[in-house]
């Protein structure tokens, strides 16, 4: 396909589009309904877990843990607080600010990640590594990049 910046999509580049967007999100959605499933835990939830699991002292500020799932702060203290009523986080001052909160994983939090790990690493593989060659996920990899690189030189979030 021939490149025209400024110009728009030819209908075959809107086709590619739509089954782009229409594939992504059917994927988003099977491995949402099957890790609900598995765990009781939603997408947003495991973000969550999974970034602090990965923090040091698995604990994050609240500004900290916004950036590293990608939300809005407003969007991130509704989630949490529905994780804290569950059990699976727990707020507290922050210890260096008092004008700030740390986000805190609890043992019940870490015991529900790690229940749904595994499942959702099989799902990930079933559904997105295994149907693919070596050569597509490679360049999957790379879509995903070069679509990253354009969004982030905008500012878009």
């Amino acid at each position: 396909m021939g490149r025209r910046h400024g110009a728009l999509p030819t209908a075959e580049e809107l086709r590619i589009w739509r089954d782009f967007v229409e594939t992504t999100e059917r994927l988003r959605s099977e491995l949402a309904s099957r890790l609900q499933g598995d765990s009781g835990l939603s997408p947003g939830d495991y973000a969550v877990l999974l970034a602090l699991q990965e923090a040091e002292g698995h604990r994050l500020r609240s500004s900290e843990l916004a950036a590293a799932v990608g939300w809005e702060r407003s969007r991130l203290s509704h989630h949490l607080g529905r994780m804290e009523r569950r059990g699976l986080i727990r707020r507290v001052e922050c210890a260096t600010d008092s004008r700030g909160a740390e986000v805190v994983l609890t043992a019940e939090g870490a015991q529900g990640f790690r229940r749904a790990t595994l499942p959702h690493l099989r799902a990930v593989r079933e559904l997105f590594v295994d149907p693919l060659a070596a050569g597509q996920l490679a360049a999957a990899g790379e879509i995903a990049e070069a679509l990253r690189a354009r969004l982030n030189a905008s500012g878009a979030s």
